[in-house]
């Protein structure tokens, strides 16, 4: 027998995924841009911040695109390890 409220929790996660995950992945790209683009600092940042927005709704869209909420938390780790990784190398020197 299926408890009623599984379905509920499936739909909160992909919520959280969508609000809580594309800020953070916004928010990690917009920081890896503005840390990497070869372009002068305040292009980059501005560049980064509008990436962010299209960024962040393509989260939301992919978190109730997917088949099932753990496939929207596997692309959501998958896309932010690698600005992530970007970020944690430059910022402690490896890459500058």
């Amino acid at each position: 027998m299926r408890h009623p409220i599984v379905p509920a929790l499936r739909i909160a996660s992909r919520a959280f995924v969508a609000i809580v995950g594309g800020y953070v992945a916004a928010a990690l790209y917009a920081a890896t841009m503005a840390r990497w683009l070869p372009m002068p600092r305040t292009e980059a940042v501005m560049t980064g911040m509008l990436a962010s927005f299209a960024i962040y709704a393509g989260v939301a869209i992919m978190a109730f695109a997917v088949g099932s909420a753990t496939r929207a938390w596997i692309w959501l780790a998958a896309g932010c390890l690698p600005p992530a990784l970007a970020l944690c190398l430059s910022t402690h020197g490896v890459f500058a």
